[in-house]
């Protein structure tokens, strides 16, 4: 199954939430949403910079991340931004790929 990280910042009406339900209640409610998904929460963590939250997860596919980030920014509490990992097999996989292009200018 694919996995992805999700960098989560929070608006001001979610850190209000934060600040009313703490930090174990929003990551459970995070695992819910994921398990919903058919998929799986390997990694939560709270930050200090840029992003507020980091997820990791394991999801069915593109859509299925894409959905998740979309339902939770539209909600109004969080801005998401998805990052689809790859492993280091697909990285080899990916530079045995044959690719025709040209740089700019070249």
């Amino acid at each position: 199954m694919p996995k992805y990280l999700f960098k989560v910042k929070l608006t001001v009406d979610g850190l209000k939430g934060l600040l009313e339900e703490g930090g174990t209640a929003r990551r459970e409610v995070v695992e819910r949403l994921v398990q919903s998904m058919g998929g799986r929460l390997e990694s939560a963590y709270w930050a200090l910079g840029e992003e507020d939250f980091y997820l990791t997860a394991d999801l069915p596919g593109n859509t299925s991340a894409a959905a998740l980030g979309l339902v939770t920014s539209a909600a109004g509490g969080v801005r998401t931004n998805t990052v689809a990992l790859l492993t280091a097999e697909e990285i080899d996989e990916a530079v045995r790929q044959e690719v025709d292009y040209r740089a700019p200018g070249a």
